[in-house]
């Protein structure tokens, strides 16, 4: 063996090594970005000293979900058949809390604290498309100091601390999530709004055992209910936590038929199809579904509308285009050439037994759905941000 190659083996391990170290020092950040260290970051993808899933358990858990999906993208139509979705729906609370536990860490790592897209005008940055997003909602929805409101399906809360230091409201954020919980409670420690702002643990098909009825002003979601089984029943939880009058706002997933989608034609199918396996949905609603879905849960609909139909103005960047879209310096993780990179390492720091066994199916997994949802994005047959605003009757 040549001198060169022992060397080089040397200097690759004692890196490997010094960064493993440094890794192990992971700290959380609610006021920058805990992933912000592209290396060390990435060393702590499902692993880390705030994981609730212990390493040995991510390939198991990414076997179990890729059960519910069987034959998702490999045969066009399987997932879409009624057997398939009413599993799903069956299964909801072990499909939506095995994919967060799986995939979290990566959202955080390539997207920031909040977990949803917005619509973009040109000059403006995604982050500030982000929060924009957020605020209007909190507008739109009358949310101030005095306003009690509730952050249904919170994630880590992103979007909930952003909005409570907009408004000064005092906000409670559930998610099904263990780890989600334990993170965005420590990051709301951080921020120093630990007394105004906080997440609790609970399923909100179930959220008669999370809050008090006639208690809340205000209810938001955020790209969240798109996971209910049972929209009716969600709703009608929101609906009874709400004092009267109260302000449901909410932005969902949906297909567009509208716009043309068509479940017959099979690469509208596809994409469909993709986008739910990749983010853990039983199945696409559409407008009239969101709809229907609040009024029969005793809501008055006030307004509704795509907020990305003029998705392809020129005077838009498209929702969809920071997946799909141009280097930037602060945006490359979430491009397509920047997921690459983030597989690439992966599956080196999943060989070297840093990453734990199945890390690399999860990345996958999420680099597949990304070009799904620009695929749909440029059909315009799906969008993230159909909004509502409802109020209780």
């Amino acid at each position: 063996i040549s001198s060169p190659l022992v060397a080089g083996t040397v200097v690759l391990v004692l890196c490997v090594n010094v960064v493993f170290h440094l890794s192990r020092n992971f700290k959380r950040d609610g006021v920058g970005n805990s992933f912000g260290n592209v290396i060390t970051g990435s060393f702590n993808l499902l692993s880390n000293n705030d994981s609730v899933l212990k390493r040995e358990d991510v390939k198991d858990s990414m076997d179990g979900y890729d059960k519910l999906f069987h034959g998702a993208r490999e045969n066009v139509g399987s997932i879409h058949e009624k057997e398939s979705i009413e599993n799903r729906q069956k299964e909801y609370e072990t499909m939506v809390n095995s994919f967060y536990n799986l995939v979290t860490d990566f959202y955080e790592y390539g997207w920031g604290q909040s977990f949803h897209f917005a619509p973009r005008f040109n000059g403006e940055s995604f982050q500030e498309s982000i929060k924009r997003l957020e605020f209007y909602m909190a507008s739109r929805a009358g949310i101030g100091p005095n306003t009690k409101a509730i952050d249904i399906g919170c994630g880590v809360g992103g979007p909930m601390r952003n909005i409570q230091q907009f408004t000064g409201a005092d906000i409670t954020g559930v998610t099904l999530n263990e780890y989600q919980v334990k993170v965005g409670n420590k990051y709301c420690e951080q921020k120093g709004i630990a007394d105004k702002c906080r997440l609790v643990q609970g399923d909100f098909q179930k959220l008669d055992s999370v809050f008090e009825p006639n208690t809340y002003d205000v209810a938001y979601e955020i790209e969240a209910t798109c996971h209910s089984p049972d929209r009716v029943k969600c709703f009608s939880g929101i609906n009874r936590a709400l004092k009267k009058g109260g302000m449901f706002v909410g932005v969902e997933w949906i297909v567009l038929p509208e716009s043309g989608f068509d479940k017959n034609n099979k690469d509208h199918l596809r994409i469909k199809e993709g986008i739910e396996v990749g983010n853990g949905l039983p199945t696409l609603a559409t407008a009239q579904d969101i709809i229907d879905a609040l009024e029969k849960s005793g809501f008055e609909v006030l307004d509704s509308f795509d907020a990305n139909r003029n998705v392809h103005s020129k005077y838009e960047i498209p929702w969809y285009e920071t997946l799909n879209g141009s280097f930037t310096l602060s945006g490359f993780r979430m491009t397509r050439m920047g997921r690459l990179c983030t597989h690439i390492m992966v599956n080196a720091l999943e060989f070297l037994k840093i990453a734990p066994e199945g890390t690399v199916r999860v990345s996958a997994l999420l680099n597949a759905t990304a070009i799904d949802l620009v695929d749909g994005g440029k059909d315009e047959i799906f969008t993230p941000s159909f909004f509502f605003l409802a109020r209780k009757k």
